[in-house]
């Protein structure tokens, strides 16, 4: 795919680069990060893009610094001057936003009634929801998974308490839970309908897939503007069990963006080992609403601050000339009629662009989801539109919205009404579901599904008012268009009971069985998302907007499609660092923002990622060419009895 003859030299290229002086593809790996430093000045433009190690403890230009350790951890900033003075209005109330108004609150020191979250829909939460519709059942759109290094999220999580544990906050709670049930897989695939694929947790690359993987690790980010994945990676990789692993669980596709594929090995390097059995993983106790967004609801509701539901912002006016931008107004319909909010430059502006779930749409047992893909005026897209024509800093919303079939895929909730199903289940998760505790473990790849139908089954209950003996099923699939292996039709066009039809014959339930169990032992609700994967789509540096514009004075971006270094999208984490960052720019607080957790540069990560990259392969064992392995026997013999040669040894590199 896109490979020539002259990539034949790849493993001699690769060698050179990094990987023999290093005695081995993991040491060649560290290098990486020197590199890194080095590409940041090939675009001076883009000089800050990725870099938040230099300078640590210095503000760089948007008036903030980044930091590590228990120092900055845990200090409390002094109020910012004038604060009280100052309002806020945020655009939307999905995570980022309401992770602003939390910073807002407890370090910026602003008042609560000077708050304004403004959401067009009735209720807060955004992408990350959990609802009992009363006609169709419960829905779960998406789940969230999180590691230990997600700092931002944790960092305001310690401060938001608990709704059901006193004296306790949401990260006790959560650390609690997850100390006492570890998340981990027992099954991460299956095949021949319901039969374990007995991955093992092993990768299946290739010694040239391995080394296709750190080549992209090293190349530098403006070499990957706009290129997919399919650019860098052949069958070597999209051929392995990584492969199969990966995309399944981060939702992406050969088309995607290759930046943000390097972006995602680098800040997860730490966790290469664990990508087979989800050991890495933490999840939350309940749906991501009832666990994350309602405890932040309730926090802010206490200190007063204002939610303004039925608001749908459709446009933010600017002032830009001279280097300086302003916002200068608000226009939005407020229950149903035209409104408008006028803005000095002591009103703050926090606004999410785009929306991964805008056209969303929910069908129910016995009625597909509606594939809607026309973005209508008044929308988040159509709001970024407007906005990004005003100023050529505020980004490219059309890199993301533009092509819908390489954006989609679908979701459905499965409640399981009585115990026919659960021994299905069971015998592929090796546990009882109504434990509560881990189930699956994360997902369940269904490795020969054509529609790449995975699915998972998180702690029961889901919902703290859902039936103790039923249990919720998380369906999806990456290929909508797609015709089932049993269902013969595309994803999108089926209802909820045709889709619970085509999972049941994938967990192995007899043919002759599986309309009645779908049709009696189980309600299942479809989603329909034409931009869930939006942010993945192959894009170059200013596409997404900085957090905060240079030049900027009362404004910044949230959430997924703002730019902020180094972290990546798609994660909780991700859209708390932008409203962080937002908040300590805007008002000057005065205390670091956690770094983006460091493992690209530990070189401990770095070689036990690349041992377990190659399934537990030491270096001294690839195909090498003579001259090759003469190198290594000399770099060997140089670092005889010395601690490199220690550190090599406790990770299996040698």
């Amino acid at each position: 795919m896109k490979k020539g003859r002259g990539d034949q030299d790849m493993n001699k290229k690769a060698w050179k680069a990094g990987a023999v002086s290093a005695l081995a593809v993991g040491a060649g790996l560290a290098a990486a990060a020197s590199k890194r430093k080095k590409a940041g000045k090939v675009v001076k433009s883009a000089s800050d893009y990725r870099n938040t190690e230099r300078g640590i403890q210095e503000k760089n230009s948007k008036g903030i610094y980044y930091s590590k350790g228990n120092y900055e951890a845990f200090a409390r900033p002094e109020k910012p001057a004038g604060i009280e003075g100052k309002s806020a209005y945020i655009v939307g109330s999905g995570l980022a936003s309401l992770a602003a108004a939390c910073f807002l609150v407890r370090d910026a020191q602003m008042p609560g009634e000077n708050i304004h979250i403004l959401e067009a829909m009735e209720v807060a939460g955004g992408a990350c929801d959990g609802i009992q519709d009363p006609t169709r059942g419960y829905v779960m759109r998406g789940g969230r998974e999180m590691e230990d290094h997600f700092e931002c999220l944790w960092d305001l999580f310690r401060s938001i308490p608990s709704l059901e544990i006193d004296n306790a906050s949401v990260l006790d709670e959560f650390y609690w839970l997850n100390r006492e049930d570890p998340n981990y897989s027992l099954c991460r695939a299956t095949e021949n309908r319901g039969e374990d694929a007995h991955t093992d947790g092993r990768f299946g690359l290739s010694t040239k897939g391995a080394l296709e993987i750190v080549k992209l690790f090293m190349t530098p980010d403006e070499k990957l503007y706009d290129k997919t994945i399919e650019d860098v990676f052949d069958e070597e990789v999209f051929d392995s069990t990584f492969w199969l692993y990966w995309r399944t669980m981060f939702a992406f596709e050969n088309w995607h963006s290759a930046l943000e594929m390097k972006l995602y090995i680098q800040r997860y390097i730490h966790h290469i080992g664990g990508l087979p059995d989800f050991k890495a993983l933490r999840f939350t106790k309940y749906n991501q609403y009832e666990s994350m967004i309602l405890p932040m609801v309730k926090y802010l509701e206490s200190y007063g601050v204002q939610f303004h539901f039925n608001t749908q912002v459709t446009n933010v006016l600017f002032d830009c000339r001279d280097g300086k931008k302003v916002a200068k107004r608000i226009e939005m319909i407020h229950d149903g009629r035209e409104d408008g909010i006028d803005l000095t430059e002591n009103d703050l502006v926090f606004i999410t662009n785009g929306g991964c779930v805008e056209n969303s749409s929910m069908g129910s047992q016995n009625m597909p989801a509606t594939y809607n893909t026309e973005l209508k005026p008044g929308g988040g897209w159509d709001m970024w539109r407007k906005i990004a024509a005003q100023d050529p800093a505020f980004g490219h919303p059309d890199k993301f919205c533009s092509d819908p079939e390489k954006t989609n895929w679908m979701s459905a909730t499965v409640e399981t009404l009585d115990q026919r199903i659960i021994p299905y289940i069971k015998k592929i998760c090796k546990r009882d579901p109504f434990t509560g505790k881990v189930v699956t473990g994360g997902i369940v790849s269904v490795k020969d599904s054509s529609w790449l139908m995975s699915w998972t089954i998180n702690r029961q209950p889901q919902f703290r008012e859902q039936p103790k003996d039923h249990c919720l099923v998380w369906v999806y699939s990456l290929f909508t268009d797609k015709p089932g292996d049993f269902v013969k039709k595309p994803m999108r066009e089926c209802t909820g009971k045709e889709i619970c039809m085509e999972w049941l014959y994938h967990i192995g339930v007899p043919e002759s069985e599986i309309e009645e169990l779908a049709t009696n032992s189980a309600n299942t609700v479809p989603v329909m998302m034409p931009y869930i994967d939006a942010f993945f789509m192959p894009r170059a540096y200013g596409d997404r907007p900085k957090v905060v514009p240079d030049g900027s004075v009362n404004f910044a971006f949230l959430g997924q499609f703002a730019e902020t270094p180094r972290d990546t999208i798609f994660t909780t984490e991700y859209s708390m660092r932008t409203g962080m960052e937002a908040v300590y720019t805007l008002c000057n607080v005065d205390r670091g923002v956690p770094e983006v957790w460091g493992s690209v540069y530990d070189v401990r990560a770095l070689l036990d990622a690349t041992v377990k990259l190659r399934d537990g392969k030491k270096a001294t064992d690839m195909k090498m060419s003579l001259a090759e392995k003469l190198a290594v026997k000399k770099a060997l013999e140089k670092i005889e009895g010395t601690d490199i040669e220690k550190l090599l040894k406790a990770y299996h590199v040698i």
